[in-house]
């Protein structure tokens, strides 16, 4: 067996550092050498350590993720190690912009914990992505992941139905197809104002904004009228779901990677 995979991780939410220590610190092949809970702390870690990869948020104090990693670019040492960028998914243009600067692969906010080591120990084990081409999912093919016999339809319906989204409502329609475009092109989540708006929009003769305003009614509803511990159980973990409402991406990210884990099991 080698050595185990050095990790740091560095985020300003303290819950979310505790979460991911007590997830990840028992895991074989897994050594955590450093906690930050800012910039300036992270680059301090990664100068000391130098880990094998980093679990970095891109909102941070003193010093925000690409402004780490634009230090440890003017560092130039040896062996950049690889990034798993955590983001609230919010403007696009930071996010391809911290592709320019190295980032391995995106995560969304909130996210599943088991996703996250199996992001892991693919990026520390197999042939990195070119250059510019950030991982917004699974290494693995999407298309061909899913297991022989899965409707997808009746997976979405019975997780929004947990939730509790009404089917009457536009917004249902809107999520179901957001999701399934997701699950066959995982990089729309890359382009949600650009391309996932306008191609849901296009089937439904509206608007993007329309668009985007059902989608967000229905979260909204949900968070109104659904089942408390199925939202705790999903979203519950990095956020207080009382007072937090995960965004349209993130809703649509986190939902879509579920599927895609249920797809690939067995």
């Amino acid at each position: 067996m080698g050595n185990p995979i050095k990790l740091i991780i560095a985020d300003d939410n303290l819950n979310i550092c505790k979460t991911l220590q007590n997830h990840l610190q028992n895991q074989e092949g897994l050594s955590i050498v450093g906690v930050a809970n800012n910039g300036i702390e992270a680059l301090e870690l990664i100068l000391s350590q130098e880990p094998d990869l980093i679990i970095l948020d891109l909102i941070m104090p003193h010093l925000d993720g690409l402004g780490v990693l634009e230090r440890i670019i003017a560092r130039t040492s040896a062996t950049r190690p690889k990034v798993i960028m955590l983001t609230a998914f919010g403007q696009e243009s930071l996010t391809h912009q911290a592709m320019t600067l190295g980032v391995d692969y995106f995560i969304l906010k909130p996210f599943d914990l088991d996703i996250l080591s199996k992001r892991i120990h693919s990026l520390t084990q197999n042939t990195p992505p070119v250059s510019g081409n950030a991982q917004f999912s699974s290494t693995a093919p999407i298309a061909s992941t899913v297991r022989s016999g899965l409707n997808l339809n009746a997976e979405i319906t019975t997780i929004m139905h947990q939730i509790g989204i009404p089917a009457h409502v536009k917004g249902y329609q809107y999520i179901r197809d957001a999701i399934l475009m997701v699950v066959e092109d995982v990089s729309l989540l890359g382009a949600v104002t650009k391309e996932l708006y306008p191609g849901i929009a296009k089937r439904y003769d509206t608007a993007s904004t329309r668009v985007e305003r059902g989608i967000r009614h229905a979260i909204e509803l949900a968070w109104e009228r659904g089942h408390t511990d199925t939202l705790k159980r999903i979203f519950g973990y990095s956020m207080n779901i009382e007072r937090q409402k995960p965004t349209n991406s993130e809703f649509i990210a986190l939902l879509s990677d579920k599927l895609r884990m249920m797809s690939t099991a067995s």
